[in-house]
């Protein structure tokens, strides 16, 4: 499951690419989420090794949405 402020970051990337055609880049997402760089940077890890974005950290600016919502965990009754 994703923490909250990674599924706001992943909500905005896929909003604001269907809107604009474009990623936004991370100081874009800084300013739309109130977090700092290292924590967008971090925050964008998490979103890759999850796969639901392709992103590296020597690129910063450059990401693809793979999945642009969380996933469905296991349902327990």
């Amino acid at each position: 499951m994703l923490s909250d402020i990674e599924r706001k970051v992943l909500r905005v990337i896929a909003n604001y690419s269907a809107g604009r055609r474009r990623t936004p880049t991370v100081d874009e997402l800084c300013i739309k989420t109130g977090r700092n760089r290292g924590g967008i940077m971090a925050v964008l890890e998490v979103l890759a090794r999850e796969e639901y974005i392709e992103w590296q950290r020597s690129a910063p600016d450059n990401m693809t949405v793979l999945e642009a919502w969380e996933r469905k965990g296991p349902v327990s009754w």
